[in-house]
């Protein structure tokens, strides 16, 4: 009986505020990077969430400005998820500036396909004034303003690689926390 009283059994698991470390990274939230990927993703969002309101099926000029807008919005969101659980710092073999500067390239030149083709087809397919017609020009000017968003992080992108090509070349495998 007495080994029992001297022994404390009690168990705890720190909180993340006594800790010091968060399962968010809060500063990639307040970074540009940070913000643009969130402006990105809302104003993907609207983007095709507004040509789905529409019908657009027989028109495959919609089709890929759906599958643009969907494709990069899911992407954006995985990549927003990783940095924001900091994964990025245990799959540190992931060149993450290399992904970033190829994806955000990538999307901002798809983008602009893709604002040119409904901002193209607005017209053709729509009765001017119809909720179709409002719906498809909104979802042109949200595409360009998606555009804009992904032309701005591969500047970011470009000159985060920049530099992770730089430390790397100086012996140094720093990886830049937000790209």
């Amino acid at each position: 009986m007495d080994f029992q009283t001297k022994i404390s059994t009690r168990t705890s698991t720190p909180s993340p505020a006594t800790s010091g470390t968060s399962a968010f990274d809060l500063q990639f939230l307040r970074s540009l990077f940070g913000v643009l990927m969130v402006v990105e993703i809302v104003l993907g969002c609207l983007v095709w969430a507004l040509i789905a309101d529409t019908y657009y099926q027989p028109y495959p000029s919609y089709g890929w400005v759906m599958f643009v807008a969907i494709f990069f919005w899911l992407v954006t969101v995985i990549i927003f998820g990783v940095y924001l659980l900091k994964l990025q710092a245990k799959l540190y073999m992931i060149p993450w500036p290399l992904v970033l500067l190829v994806f955000n390239v990538s999307a901002a030149v798809l983008y602009a396909t893709a604002f040119f083709t409904s901002a193209a087809s607005v017209e053709p397919f729509s009765w001017p004034h119809s909720p179709d017609y409002n719906r498809r020009a909104s979802a042109s000017f949200f595409a360009a303003l998606v555009m804009i968003g992904y032309a701005v992080s591969a500047c970011l992108s470009i000159r985060s690689w920049k530099a992770y090509r730089s430390s790397a070349g100086a012996g140094q495998a720093t990886v830049p926390n937000h790209a």
